[in-house]
């Protein structure tokens, strides 16, 4: 006689195979997102040849796409928290897909750009929304598994970013980079309308804080615009300090404002959470420091080491082939033992790697610099998921759209200023000691040694900049032996 199977174990499982299928879309969706940024940025060369526009007209397919995810994110965040968030994450699929659709059909540089702005648009949907998804499917037990997953995915997508745009640019062309991601989105958007959880909205009518929406997005694209630019206009320029000086005192509106209407659009009161602040303020000085490594490198080994451009990519792999591997692992691990030992021993380990890059020389082999470039895959794998499942952990689920914003706006911000803190840092010294600045010029003799001792400085101050964020992080520590965490 065959027992029948009790039917609390079927919908166990049934809800079980769904989380799963759920955690696939939303990688799906990361994935996409993540490749397309690395795909754009070997296509800038092309592109820039193509249309006859100098490269730092050409950044702007770059920047334009960062400004507009900044200064979406936590709008978008709280819009999903009013109306769904699988409703808007999913819609970011097709946003993003009409965007790509855009880029690919744009006959000039001025179209590539407004397509590229609507393909942020919907990357900031994507964005928001899939660490909130993912921390409200999964439990506390399997949540910092899952978002070990999504981390490894950012790393995937990221290393396959410059290998498959490499292809395409050079056999179809650098439209392709932008068609590649139409069949992906529109399988992703009808799967995910069927297969997303449907949130349970909030039936009364709450006002949306339209002007604190509009001082955030002039604020912050003022701040982040002045910031990517100021090295170029001169950090004590007319233009760096009225842009700086405007950007500061629009942000101080509206944060005055979020303080006084009813309604904010950002929750300030989030960081009221101790494991939100710390894990969000950890992340930034995380960020800040790794892209001193992902700017200064690249430079380094072609510069000073003069390695052709494919011997500098596959070095450079090193990094997220190794976050690929350990971030799964300890965000398994942060479900068992907690976040914060692991999310300060990385940040620990980062700093290492920092002092580790001060030991290298003009003459160095691809593996010695893979194995620096592995510490902090490595450091960064043991941080970022941890850290994700602790501050999306702290936060109760009606604002996990909000808070899914801020984290990953936080994250973007954190490139923007690493990126301009080590270009600015570098640029000082290489003045100070060589009388020029150039960093995309290669060199030889003397200047290989001022290079050097210019990116040693950074590195230096990276490896600070690291440690300020462990003794953050290590503040977890003490909550959890007090019982508060």
């Amino acid at each position: 006689m065959i027992k029948a199977v009790p039917r609390q174990i079927n919908d166990e499982n049934d809800n079980n195979r769904r989380r799963w299928l759920i955690l696939g879309n939303v990688s799906l969706g990361t994935f996409m997102a993540t490749l397309d940024g690395s795909i754009a940025n070997v296509a800038l060369p092309t592109i820039s040849a193509e249309v006859q526009s100098p490269l730092h007209i050409v950044q702007w397919v770059l920047t334009a796409y960062l400004l507009t995810i900044c200064a979406t994110l936590p709008i978008i965040g709280k819009l999903s928290d009013m109306i769904g968030r699988g409703k808007v994450y999913n819609f970011g699929f097709l946003i993003f897909t009409l965007g790509s659709a855009g880029c690919g059909l744009s006959g000039s540089l001025g179209a590539l750009i407004a397509a590229r702005v609507i393909q942020a648009i919907g990357a900031s949907c994507l964005m928001s929304n899939s660490q909130a998804i993912v921390a409200e499917t999964f439990g506390e037990k399997g949540r910092g598994r899952a978002m070990g997953i999504t981390g490894t995915v950012v790393s995937i997508g990221s290393l396959t970013g410059p290998g498959i745009g490499g292809l395409l640019v050079g056999s179809l062309g650098w439209p392709s980079i932008f068609w590649i991601n139409i069949p992906i989105g529109f399988i992703a958007f009808v799967a995910g309308w069927y297969i997303l959880p449907k949130d349970k909205v909030q039936k009364e009518n709450t006002p949306f804080d339209y002007f604190g929406s509009s001082l955030f997005i002039i604020g912050m694209v003022a701040f982040l615009y002045t910031v990517s630019n100021a090295e170029y206009w001169g950090w004590g320029s007319t233009q760096t300090i009225s842009f700086g000086t405007f950007a500061i005192l629009t942000l101080i509106v509206f944060y005055l404002w979020e303080h006084r209407t009813a309604f904010p659009m950002l929750e300030f009161s989030l960081y009221h959470i101790p494991a939100f602040a710390i894990g969000n303020i950890a992340a930034l000085l995380s960020f800040i420091s790794l892209f001193c490594t992902n700017v200064m490198m690249p430079f380094y080994m072609q510069n000073v080491l003069h390695f052709t451009p494919s011997l500098t990519g596959y070095t450079m792999m090193a990094y997220p082939l190794i976050m690929a591997i350990v971030a799964p692992i300890s965000g398994w691990l942060s479900d068992s033992i907690g976040s914060s030992w692991l999310t300060t021993g990385g940040l620990l380990i980062n700093a290492l790697g920092f002092a580790l890059l001060n030991t290298l020389s003009i003459d160095e082999s691809p593996w010695i610099i893979a194995l620096h470039l592995a510490v902090f895959g490595l450091g960064g794998g043991m941080f970022q998921s941890p850290n994700n499942s602790s501050v999306m952990g702290s936060v109760p689920k009606p604002k996990l759209g909000t808070a899914g914003g801020l984290n990953a706006l936080v994250r973007n911000i954190g490139m923007v200023l690493g990126i301009s803190f080590s270009v600015s840092l570098f640029s000082f010294q290489m003045n100070r000691l060589a009388g020029h600045a150039d960093i995309n010029e290669s060199v030889t003799g003397q200047d290989q040694i001022y290079m050097l001792q210019s990116l040693h400085t950074v590195f230096w101050a990276a490896m600070g900049v690291c440690l300020v964020g462990a003794l953050i992080s290590a503040l977890r520590l003490k909550k959890k032996r007090g019982g508060h965490s």
